[in-house]
């Protein structure tokens, strides 16, 4: 069965203010956006008088994924702040910016991810651990963190160099970075007869490689799946996170219990909870 797992506390620091009409009204810091969000199907509980009179900013869609960032204040939002994740005795900073993807450098409802890569990675000693479409990083920062030493995957330069300056910010040295195509990198250390003590992997729906390599989840999930088999250590833990809509736990649960036979799969579908205590859903997450 799927567990439903709300994101742990924020402390004040994240927040969901409203959902509705596929559109959520958030704060990151100081700072509060509102942005697009297709699973919000439902009526916001907020006017949309409220939601325009708390926002800063508002994102709008111009393509299929572009889009621009419409000031809704006289102040406008700094060019970067930062906001603090609060983990164990320690705590988690990253940098924040406004992209033309809708994004901001974070998503909030991973920090449940986050303290699962923490228990895990505090029981070993000195742990190897793989971060593929690792974006800005998130993960990767809690891996190193918790004592890990992480190799951080993604196809993207830019969001590559967002994630080390996000480990520049939390003192970490132990990370090494790689702009590659995840599949290729992976098919690569098998043959190198790397494995790690934990593989993170949260893939989108579509993109590209570096080299123009497509990927497609539906298509290749199978094959990534596979590819992670020789690099796993027998007693590693594996967190495969996806946000595609038309992705059912049932298809993941399926991939991993064919290629990870001898290991318990759990499922969990994350979500962030509004004040007005509607559940938005943000994808599943399957561990071994």
């Amino acid at each position: 069965g799927v567990i439903h797992t709300e994101t742990p506390d924020w402390q004040g620091e994240y927040e969901l203010i409203d959902t509705g009409n596929f559109r959520k009204l958030e704060r990151f810091g100081q700072q509060i956006l509102i942005r697009p969000e297709p699973q919000a199907v439902w009526n916001p509980a907020l006017s949309e008088g409220e939601w325009k009179k708390t926002a800063h900013v508002q994102f709008e869609q111009t393509g299929s994924h572009a889009g621009i960032w419409t000031p809704l204040r006289k102040q406008t939002i700094p060019e970067q702040w930062q906001i603090q994740y609060p983990f164990g005795h320690d705590k988690l900073t990253f940098r924040l910016a406004l992209t033309g993807f809708k994004h901001v450098g974070i998503f909030p409802e991973q920090a449940v991810n986050w303290e699962y890569i923490r228990s895990q990675c505090e029981g070993k000693q000195n742990p190897k651990v793989l971060n593929l479409f690792a974006y800005t990083g998130g993960a990767s920062i809690a891996a190193a963190k918790a004592g890990a030493e992480v190799t951080h995957v993604d196809a993207i330069r830019q969001v590559v160099n967002w994630a080390s300056e996000n480990a520049k910010l939390n003192q970490l040295q132990s990370v090494r970075w790689m702009v590659e195509d995840a599949l290729k990198f992976c098919q690569r250390e098998a043959r190198r007869g790397n494995q790690y003590d934990g593989i993170l992997l949260d893939p989108p729906a579509f993109g590209h490689g570096p080299k123009g390599e497509r990927w497609k989840l539906e298509e290749l999930i199978s094959e990534m799946t596979f590819a992670l088999v020789p690099l796993l250590k027998t007693d590693g833990f594996l967190v495969f996170n996806t946000y595609s809509l038309n992705l059912s736990a049932l298809l993941l649960e399926n991939l991993l219990q064919i290629y990870f036979p001898k290991q318990l799969t759990t499922l969990s579908e994350l979500y962030l909870q509004d004040q007005f205590f509607r559940k938005l859903p943000l994808g599943i997450v399957a561990r071994l």
